[in-house]
This record gives C-alpha cells, structure tokens and sequence, in this order.
C-alpha cells in the first residue's frame, strides 16, 4: 500500500469499521455492549461535526 492511499483513506477506514462494530454491537450484546454501541456510533458524529464546524477546508 502507498504512503498516499493511507493517508487518504485510513481515517474513513476507520471510522466505517468503528461505525460497523457499534452496529452489531448494538444489535447482540447487552450492558457493555449497549455502551459500547454509543461510544462507536457517537464518535463519527463527534469528529464529522468538529469538521463541520471547524471552517477547515478539506
């Protein structure tokens, strides 16, 4: 993999599976589960709105 291809993508690639484990987690587990599920589905909104509002151009 280039240097190039990781730096563009690593941050969606991990936001996508951080995303997708708060999914299933949510969906099979329960007590940590469920705090987990927030956590994982929180923090992508977290960072996309700390971009949103940032002004920074991407």
């Amino acid at each position: 993999m280039s240097a190039h291809f990781r730096r563009v993508w690593a941050w969606p690639v991990a936001l996508a599976l951080l995303s997708a484990s708060g999914l299933v987690s949510a969906l099979v587990s329960d007590d940590w589960g469920d705090a987990w599920a927030w956590f994982a589905l929180g923090l992508p909104l977290v960072v996309m709105a700390r971009h949103s509002f940032s002004g920074r151009k991407p």
